[in-house]
């Protein structure tokens, strides 16, 4: 027994002009029909869910002193080899080294970060207040510009601009801010 697709409730074509009762119940004015459009439509909707989603970084806040775990911005620049980056990040000290004394006055220690990379913070001390408790070992929070270098890179503008011309940075450090 052969079954034709009228058998099944759809319609074949009949040739030009086709327009059966179940075609013509699926069709809109525009002559697409339904399904298609809620195809169009619903892939509209998951790209820009998708684009939503990809564009909305995923940063922690589950360091104590409240600075973003996430350091990919810092991978990134470091592979780019690009500088003048602004970042946010957290590691531990790994070395403490002496103050910089020329010009500026910078305290200078190395973090490590979560992905393993290190970096050297420059904190300038004659704007910012020292943190004079800094350890090795110890967890801190930084935000500041990166500069790169074959080392791992630079973090400098810890702290505010008394000329309010560049974005303010900060160091946290067992629960304080210093900018």
């Amino acid at each position: 027994m052969r079954e034709s697709l009228t058998d099944f409730g759809v319609a074949a074509q009949q040739g030009p002009g086709f327009n059966s009762p179940v075609s013509s119940r699926y069709s809109s004015k525009s002559g697409a029909t339904l399904p298609i459009k809620r195809i169009y439509i619903s892939t509209i909707i998951l790209f820009a869910l998708i684009w939503t989603a990809s564009g909305c970084e995923g940063h922690s806040l589950d360091y104590k002193g409240g600075a973003v775990s996430d350091d990919t911005d810092i991978g990134r620049a470091f592979k780019a080899k690009k500088s003048d980056v602004q970042v946010e990040g957290e590691g531990k000290i790994t070395r403490i080294l002496a103050d910089d004394l020329d010009g500026s006055r910078h305290q200078r220690f190395i973090v490590r970060l979560a992905s393993g990379q290190t970096v050297l913070i420059l904190h300038n001390i004659d704007i910012a207040p020292r943190i004079a408790t800094l350890q090795e070992g110890d967890s801190i929070g930084f935000y500041g510009e990166y500069v790169w270098n074959a080392q791992g890179g630079k973090v400098h503008w810890t702290h505010h601009d008394p000329g309010g011309r560049h974005v303010a940075g900060w160091l946290k450090h067992k629960g304080r801010t210093y900018q």
